[in-house]
């Protein structure tokens, strides 16, 4: 039986930014406006009072999640008579490009290593497992970086599949200056209380592949999924404001991938932006990305300058 979108918005409660703020239950901010600085993306100007009013609340919630996990996990391994399991909890945060998912997968990190009972707080982003770019023009996927098919899936999964069960796993690390993967660089995780995992397609289940339904998938491993979510124009109108930035900034280093758009106008950058998106960003978002939306435990809805209006949660 199909689930139409009456029974989608049925699964979850949703709340207007007061009724969330409201949760916070008077969990201190432990940011100061230097370090949340550090924590925001390029265009994506958060403030304090956003971190207060959606991110503590959130903060709140996951700990509680995590605590109550880690509870029912020492009941059954007691109950079985085996050793606690090392693996830790794992929250993914999908969402568009230029929707800002980089930034809330900071500020939560941020966040979540303050509370006392899970200091060690790691963040990974997928971007390292898209295949290198000598792998992607072989395989003729360059103008579809980004979609599923651009990505090492069974390097990713053998990288989740690890870190769940205990062990210590490398993640590859991707430079956005040189558009590829760096070589001989890795991100060691070793053993941390949570795992945030940030990436475009981390909500795809087997759904998405029903020529091949039996393979595991990256959300088969996570406790908690978080969608970041915006009207598809507020977001073409957020790409091409960040190729812009990136035009007026690191694109102008002669190492960047992108360099020859530093010599484009201002005009002609955003006409090459918008180009961009229609051809890719958009379509992959379309096809792909929005599809899992509702899959996730939490959706935060933003507005305009990047403010998050609404957030739903399953339950």
């Amino acid at each position: 039986m199909s689930c139409t979108s009456a029974d989608k918005d049925h699964a979850y409660q949703s709340f207007s930014r007061p009724q969330w703020a409201a949760l916070r239950d008077a969990v201190p901010l432990p940011l100061s406006e230097a370090e949340l600085e550090r924590l925001r993306g390029i265009n994506d100007d958060i403030s304090l009072e956003e971190v207060e009013a959606i991110y503590l609340p959130l903060s709140r919630l996951l700990n509680l999640y995590v605590h109550s996990k880690q509870r029912r996990g020492d009941v059954l391994e007691q109950f079985l008579g085996r050793k606690p399991s090392l693996g830790p909890y794992i929250i993914s945060v999908a969402g568009s490009v230029a929707v800002g998912k980089s930034t809330t997968a900071r500020i939560l990190q941020a966040l979540l290593q303050r509370w006392p009972e899970h200091p060690q707080v790691e963040l990974v982003t997928t971007d390292g497992f898209l295949f290198p770019l000598e792998e992607l023009k072989k395989r003729d996927l360059m103008s579809r970086k980004g979609f599923p098919e651009s990505y090492d899936i069974r390097m990713l999964l053998d990288f989740v599949r690890s870190v769940k069960s205990g062990e210590v796993a490398e993640a590859p690390i991707y430079s956005h200056l040189t558009y590829d993967r760096i070589d001989n660089a890795s991100q060691s995780i070793n053993r941390p209380d949570i795992l945030i995992l940030e990436g475009l397609n981390v909500l795809q289940t087997g759904i998405d592949y029903p020529h091949w339904p039996q393979r595991p998938f990256v959300s088969d491993f996570v406790d908690f999924s978080i969608y970041v979510d915006a009207d598809e124009s507020l977001l073409k109108q957020w790409y091409v404001e960040r190729f812009l930035s990136f035009r007026d900034g690191s694109f102008r280093d002669p190492n960047s991938y992108f360099h020859h758009y530093a010599k484009l106008s201002q005009s002609e950058a955003a006409k090459t932006a918008s180009k961009i998106w229609e051809q890719i960003n958009g379509p992959n978002l379309r096809e792909n990305v929005a599809p899992t939306r509702e899959r996730a435990d939490l959706i935060l809805t933003k507005s305009v300058q990047h403010q998050i209006s609404q957030i739903r949660l399953r339950g």
